[in-house]
């Protein structure tokens, strides 16, 4: 076994083997490896995204990818136990990579982590809504002074500009959602699955007061996940009880067009927000945990 540094978007062939690799993993894991942003990079050269494999001669048998301080990896299931997450973590460690995600938080990423003195430091949840529960949180109604729009059909002036105001107001605490530009809000919106009328606009008296962008995995009338992607409240309508009908908004339109689970992701220190998506019915289906050195060393 060797290990290759470079950057998959230069090496098509060996992105396409990664790609089956970690389509494998997910079969046996049951739960995605790599997060989005990390599968997008190993096509995408403007993410800057950097790549450790692990290679044999018929190809790549583990992968981590990394960007900043954090990375994800995975090792293909017939190699596991050999010691190559081991050694991979060693690897981004040396290079000063001490965050690293543990998608499904899995048994055998629990062992890795305590074998090699990680600690958790923070932990996604995925929780999901589906049945009688999810058509009884579709229900919703607007008082007189709001308005509902999407992004597609708005008349507010400048609307990615109110966007992104609501955006980074609702989400000036976090690491990844926070602190967006127009340049940020193009690449999110330079996806496949995006929709202009799947992003829902909440207005009052010519503002946006909030939004709630939607995702669709793939055809709802086929049984495909809604989820709730981003929802965001503006600052000066915080306080009146908003959040419950944006929500409401968002479940209401997948379910009529045919969702019959919606998923979403939120932080499990997040206490308020959990506690009001378990009111409508949410419950968790994934916890995805990121471990750390620094932790240990008390960093």
């Amino acid at each position: 076994m060797k290990l290759l540094r470079l950057s998959l978007p230069e090496h098509p062939e060996l992105a396409k083997q990664s790609l089956e690799m970690l389509s494998e993993i997910a079969q046996e894991d049951d739960v995605e490896a790599l997060s989005e942003h990390f599968v997008r990079g190993l096509s995408d050269p403007s993410l800057g995204h950097q790549h450790l494999l692990a290679m044999r001669e018929q190809g790549p048998i583990a992968i981590a990818a990394s960007e900043g301080a954090q990375a994800e990896f995975a090792v293909a299931p017939a190699f596991r136990r050999r010691g190559i997450g081991s050694e991979l973590l060693a690897t981004l460690a040396a290079d000063g990579i001490r965050d690293v995600w543990a998608h499904g938080n899995l048994p055998g990423a629990r062992r890795l982590a305590e074998r090699e003195h990680y600690h958790p430091t923070r932990e996604l949840l995925v929780m999901g809504i589906e049945g009688e529960a999810l058509k009884a949180a579709a229900q919703v109604q607007l008082a007189d002074d709001l308005q509902l729009s999407t992004y597609a059909d708005t008349t507010l002036e400048a609307p990615e500009q109110e966007w992104l105001r609501v955006n980074n107001e609702a989400f000036d605490w976090h690491p990844e959602q926070g602190g967006w530009d127009q340049q940020r809000l193009a690449k999110a919106m330079d996806q496949d699955w995006f929709r202009a009328d799947d992003v829902l606009f909440l207005e009052s008296e010519g503002r946006l007061a909030g939004f709630h962008w939607l995702k669709r995995h793939g055809d709802l009338d086929e049984g495909a996940d809604g989820e709730v992607y981003v929802v965001g409240l503006g600052r000066d309508f915080r306080g009146r009880g908003l959040g419950d009908p944006l929500v409401r908004l968002g479940l209401a339109r997948l379910y009529e067009q045919g969702a019959q689970r919606v998923i979403l992701y939120v932080e499990s220190d997040n206490r308020p927000a959990v506690q009001a998506y378990e009111r409508l019915g949410f419950s968790t289906l994934e916890r995805h945990v990121v471990y750390s050195q620094s932790a240990l060393q008390g960093e």
